[in-house]
This record gives structure tokens, C-alpha cells and sequence, in this order.
């Protein structure tokens, strides 16, 4: 097994030519990542016999400059020693075995970001993997990154919402997987020869969230002349505090997959449900970190009136405007946010601008988190198709449904002699289309929310 030398040089808050990005073996790293993913099939194996294929003696000598790269910055990051030293191996092991679909499980069960959450502490991170809601091919990615952990933070999450899996985490920099808008490290992603029984830690780059949020929001806000108190404003100015809104936010919404009265698995693994069931399970943990802020902030944290204006504004904004209208769970969970509060007169859109009740917000949106937490207790006794129909009930409330929905006609226009899964071909890819404002909205915001793919801070910052 390769050995690789640990020095005493990466502690946190090590001078910047010590620490990976400033490393010249970092872009050698890059540089050999950003060569080999062209030649890699979508699973993440090299198929020789392809037009252009390289050599099998060209990708072994990238493959080497990777490991080489690898073991000269590990020592900057001590911590990860271990799971270099699988890396390592796992990619020579890759390289032996003639360049087939990739088998990285050793390194993944040797990385362990979750263990000691400090803040501020750096992982350096290479996989073949794909990055979910960026590249969905299985090609190797390097990351830098660092862990947001405030001791506020690990406070709450020790005291009131234990998350031990989660992580907070910033870009310090990435290959092309992540120029895209990919804001999650997930071991999931991994190629491996088999799923292990469980994983112990899931990662969220708060910083991408937080910096798109302040540019879609600020141009929304403009865009529907809509008027801010002013500590919104001067969050919406705030790089950082924006950062430890999100950070709080996915704490409390990732725990929340696994809380509450659930008549499902919560994370829909390997079921096929029509899409407004994810829409309304997302929306739910949104809306239980919303209801979470609220409490928060009447006990006088300052991080809970930042993560409603947070939810609110992503949920409202951003999320039913972004991603193709291909059964996007999102994007209708974020339009039934905005078409709730609307029915409810918290917002009115009255002589082309945007008018928000701001002290009813808070009470009508834990409002519909109520509405829905009752429809999964009472989905406990029912049918998974009656539970089904219950849910596209809520939805479409507040939503009108496509004219040309079958599912929208009740369950005498389907066939119900097959069995559920099936009757989800029936959906429409579109089922519940934008409505004429969010059409308008659409035209307004297109650009700025394309612009936000692969954003960081240190765009916003420049801006």
C-alpha cells in the first residue's frame, strides 16, 4: 500500500501557500482530472475501441500524475490521510484492472468528513462521480472544500436538531462537474462495486445556495418592486450571514426526510411516485425549517428571521423558475408557496408590484407546512393511490392543473386495474403549468438565473 507522508503543516488556518488551492500540485490535479474525463464513457469506464480513444500507456500516465498529485498536497490536510491512501490505491487498482466502470468504495468508506466537523477545516476530495443537478455521467471530480461549522451551529445541532451526517461546506475551488449547478456532496454519487448498508455523511455547499439566492433574489425584488425591511437588505448584502442562514436551513430540512408522521419511505428510494409527491416532500422540510426559524427567532436568534427570508424568497422565486418544466418537483413545490400565500392575501399583485404581508407571512406559511403534515398523518391509513389522489387534491387547490390531465379528471379516467407505479405514465411532464405571472416573471429572470450556474462567493463578491 502506498504510504503517504503526513506533516504537521495542515492545521486550520495554515498560511495561504500551505493550504491546497495555493499548492502547486493543485491545478497539476486539475489539470489531469480536466484531461482524463473526456476519454470516460458515461459509467465512468474508458472505452478503448471508440473513435479518438487514447492509449491505454496515456491514461495510465494521467492516472499517475493524479495519484502523484494526490500525495503530494495530502500532507497539507492531514486529516484525510487515510482516505488518500485509499484513493491512491483505488486509482492504480483502476488503472491495473484495464480502466472498466470504477470501484472506489474503499476510498468513499475511508473518507469521513462528518467526524470532526470544525470549522473551517479543509478537504481535499476526488471521485468518479456525478454531480446532481450538473453531470450525470460518472466522471472523476476533484474538490476542494472547506467545512461550515459555527459553534452556534453545533450547539443547536448537539441540543435540539441532531443531524451527526451533516456537513456544511464552501468551495475553495473544483473541476468542470461543479462549473454547474450542482450544490451537494453526496456519497451516493460515487462509482462503487456495491452500496454499502448506509452512508455516514451528506454535504451541502451553502455558499453556491447563498450566492445564487442573493442574486435571483435581488433582481426579483426588482424586477416586482418589492419593498424590504432593512435588515433583508442588508442579509441580501451579506455573503456570510447568508451562508449561515442556508447552513441552518439544510440542517434542520435534511433531518426532517426522517421526522414527522411518514407513511412512506421518506426519501422515496426506488419507489416511482408521480413527481408533486417529491415536490410536497421537499416543500416539507422547507417549510419544517421555516416553522423552526420562526420558533428560533422568537427566542432571540438572529439566524431565524434570515432562514424565513431564505425559504420565502428561493422557495418563491428562484425554484419554480429554474430547470427544465420535465416533471420538476421543485419547481411546482415552489409554486404552491407562492399560490398559497396568495390565496391567503399575504401576497398581492396590485399595479405591477409586489406587495408581502410580512407580519401574516410567518403564520400562513406554517399554515400550509400544517396542511401538509396532515395530509401524511392521515396517508397513514390509506391506499398509496388514494394517497396519491389526496395529495394531487391539496395541490391543486392552489394550482391549476394542465387542461389535458387525466389525473386532474379523478380516478375514472385511468385505468385502475394497473398498478400505482404505472399509473404514474399518466402524468403529464407539465402537470401543473406556470401560471401567467410566473410566465411574465419568467422572461424577466431567465438570464440572471443562468448566469448563477457554477457561481461562488467569490463571483458575487466581485460583482
Amino acid at each position: 500500500m502506498t504510504e503517504i507522508l503526513v506533516q504537521d503543516v495542515a492545521a486550520e488556518g495554515a498560511p495561504a501557500d500551505l493550504r491546497v488551492v495555493g499548492h502547486p500540485a493543485w491545478p497539476a490535479l486539475k489539470n489531469a482530472v480536466e484531461e482524463i474525463r473526456p476519454w470516460q464513457s458515461k459509467d465512468g469506464s474508458i472505452d478503448f475501441d471508440a473513435e479518438g480513444a487514447p492509449s491505454r500507456e496515456d491514461v495510465r500516465a494521467v492516472v499517475e500524475r493524479m495519484a502523484a498529485a494526490v500525495e503530494e498536497l495530502s500532507p497539507l490536510v492531514a486529516h484525510d490521510a487515510a482516505y488518500h491512501q485509499a484513493l491512491v490505491v483505488d486509482l492504480r487498482k483502476w488503472a491495473d484492472q484495464g480502466f472498466g466502470v470504477p470501484d472506489f468504495l474503499d476510498s468513499l468508506m475511508a473518507f469521513q468528513p462528518a467526524e470532526n466537523r470544525t470549522d473551517g477545516r479543509q478537504h481535499l476530495v476526488l471521485f468518479p462521480m456525478y454531480t446532481q443537478n450538473g453531470n450525470l455521467d460518472r466522471n472523476f471530480e476533484a474538490v476542494v472544500l472547506c467545512m461550515v461549522w459555527p459553534e452556534w451551529l453545533s450547539e443547536l445541532e448537539a441540543t435540539r436538531y441532531d443531524n451527526p451526517l451533516f456537513c456544511g461546506i464552501t468551495f475553495e475551488d473544483f473541476t468542470a462537474g461543479y462549473d454547474t449547478n450542482s450544490a451537494v456532496l453526496f456519497p451516493e454519487t460515487v462509482a462503487v462495486r456495491e452500496v454499502p448498508d448506509g452512508f455516514s455523511w451528506g454535504a451541502i455547499f451553502c455558499d453556491r445556495e447563498a450566492a445564487r439566492f442573493r442574486v435571483v433574489t435581488e433582481a426579483a425584488v426588482e424586477t416586482l418592486g418589492v419593498e424590504l425591511p432593512e435588515d433583508i437588505k442588508q442579509m441580501l448584502g451579506d455573503q456570510k450571514r447568508c451562508e449561515q442562514a442556508f447552513v441552518l436551513w439544510d440542517m434542520v430540512h435534511d433531518r426532517t426526510h426522517s421526522h414527522g408522521d411518514l407513511p412512506f419511505d421518506p426519501f422515496m428510494i426506488k419507489q416511482r411516485q408521480p413527481f408533486w409527491m417529491y415536490g410536497l416532500e421537499e416543500l416539507r422540510c422547507d417549510l419544517t425549517s421555516f416553522k423552526q426559524a420562526v420558533k428560533l427567532e422568537a427566542e432571540g436568534n438572529p439566524h431565524g428571521r434570515d432562514v424565513q427570508y431564505a425559504v420565502l424568497f428561493d422557495r418563491m422565486f428562484r425554484f419554480p423558475l429554474t430547470g427544465d418544466r420535465v416533471r420538476n418537483y421543485d419547481g411546482v413545490g415552489g409554486q404552491l408557496l407562492f399560490a398559497y400565500l396568495h390565496k391567503h392575501d399575504v401576497l398581492r399583485w396590485t399595479d405591477n408590484t409586489l406587495k408581502i404581508d410580512w407580519e401574516r407571512a410567518p403564520q400562513i406559511t406554517n399554515q400550509l407546512c400544517g396542511e401538509i403534515e396532515k395530509l401524511y398523518r392521515d396517508g397513514i391509513d390509506r391506499p398509496k393511490l388514494v394517497h396519491w389522489f389526496a395529495a394531487y387534491e391539496l395541490v391543486s387547490t392552489y394550482l391549476a392543473p394542465h387542461p389535458g390531465s387525466r389525473w386532474a379528471k379523478g380516478p375514472e379516467a385511468l385505468d385502475l386495474t394497473q398498478p400505482p407505479r404505472k399509473l404514474v405514465d399518466d402524468v403529464l411532464d407539465d402537470e401543473f403549468p406556470l401560471s401567467m405571472f410566473f410566465e411574465a416573471l419568467a422572461k424577466k429572470l431567465k438570464n440572471v438565473i443562468a448566469s448563477t450556474k457554477g457561481i461562488t462567493a467569490a463571483d458575487v463578491d466581485a460583482a
